[in-house]
């Protein structure tokens, strides 16, 4: 067992960060993210990481350090929320195309307007076709594990994409729990040593990153890019084995709680799903069969594993925290819909909106969703299929 200790989840992805000491990391700091560059620069100053630290004027310039300093082949990272999320818009493109493994976490606001910096997934599913792994965090002990599973997930060869470990903001960033550590020791050997095989500074062997892509090759590098993401899918599932191994906590791309037998079944991200499974035992008291899908890797989404687990089910309530506008439901709804399009005797697929800048979502909200569930097995009718939790209409 490793060291136990009380931190904040951005302390704990902090600690993580300076226990893989990357050797650049680029900071800019944004509610409620700040804290956590604040920690990692408390371990910079006081000398026990070898990290080169970029202060610079904003998140469109910490994205753009990290590219650089990863096509010169350093083990790059940095950390953002929500606005600055959105301001790197354009260098996320960059530096998944350019195939650099950078680890971003990235702790979930909602974005603007109005102001608000508490929770909703707003930013990080307005970034999901960037081309960027997404790993989503239950609690705080799977942030930090997460981090530092990210690396080795994004530096395999055959994979070589940046990856973002998303931690629900002020929920787990700003609230103590408990966290067991591994030592150094421990992290280096997840982690490994990163050798840039297509360094710029190769002048031995030199390449170009992000020329002029005319029609004649761009489709090709964009598919190259498909297939990567999905090889992302055994190399995420490789290090959750090994990770377990090592520690106890295996990790894969998503967790079943109690859904071997279950009639109805709920999908959720983050640290909602910690709540949902104090519903789901509450109601398993009472006899009545429930299950949860605790989703963790929304990319590579994974459409076939999920299908499997899902199909037997009657109905599927899918807890979205940020809104598609315009679009037929959130996008965790419309992926799973999806991946049970076609399975036959599927389960309906019902989607709610909820938790928008912060709201919360309490066990009797989700168990009262799991009745609503249960009376459309019941009828065989689904009267609504976007619902709103929680909201004053």
């Amino acid at each position: 067992m490793g060291r136990i200790v009380a931190l904040t989840g951005n302390d704990a992805v902090g600690t993580a960060m300076k226990q893989i000491n990357p050797d650049v990391v680029a900071a800019f700091p944004i509610t409620p993210q700040t804290e956590l560059m604040h920690k990692f620069a408390e371990f910079h100053a006081d000398g026990d990481v070898d990290t080169e630290f970029v202060l610079v004027e904003s998140e469109h310039s910490a994205m753009s350090a990290c590219v650089g300093a990863a096509a010169a082949g350093a083990r790059t990272m940095t950390a953002t929320s929500a606005q600055g999320l959105a301001l790197m818009w354009e260098i996320l493109y960059v530096a998944a195309s350019c195939r650099l493994p950078i680890v971003m976490p990235v702790v979930n606001r909602a974005l603007n307007a109005p102001l608000n910096i508490h929770c909703d997934h707003s930013d990080t599913m307005g970034a999901r076709d960037c081309g960027w792994i997404q790993i989503y965090s239950e609690n705080t002990q799977e942030a930090y594990d997460n981090v530092i599973q990210g690396v080795p997930i994004g530096e395999r060869e055959d994979v070589l994409l940046p990856v973002m470990v998303t931690l629900d903001g002020f929920i787990l960033s700003h609230t103590l729990e408990r966290v067991e550590l591994l030592d150094e020791g421990q992290v280096g050997g997840v982690t490994g040593e990163y050798r840039q095989a297509h360094s710029l500074l190769d002048t031995e062997h030199p390449v170009t990153y992000g020329p002029v892509d005319l029609p004649d090759y761009y489709f090709e590098h964009k598919r190259q890019q498909v297939l990567a993401m999905e090889r992302a899918k055994e190399s995420i599932v490789e290090v959750g084995r090994a990770f377990g191994e090592l520690t106890g906590r295996e990790y894969g791309l998503f967790e079943s709680y109690w859904l071997d037998d279950a009639e109805v079944g709920m999908v959720a991200l983050g640290s909602t799903a910690g709540t949902a499974k104090e519903a789901v035992d509450r109601l398993r008291a009472e006899g009545k069969r429930v299950g949860l899908l605790k989703l963790r890797v929304f990319r590579p989404f994974p459409y076939e594993e999920l299908a499997e687990v899902l199909g037997g089910l009657k109905v599927v309530g899918v807890f979205d925290r940020a809104i598609s506008f315009g679009a037929y439901g959130g996008a965790l709804f419309s992926e799973v819909r999806s991946a049970l399009f076609g399975v036959e005797g599927g389960p309906e697929v019902v989607n709610y909106m909820y938790g928008l800048g912060g709201r919360n979502i309490s066990v009797e909200q989700i168990a009262g969703v799991f009745e609503q569930l249960g009376r459309i097995v019941e009828t065989g009718r689904v009267e609504q299929m976007i619902r709103y939790l929680g909201v004053r209409e």
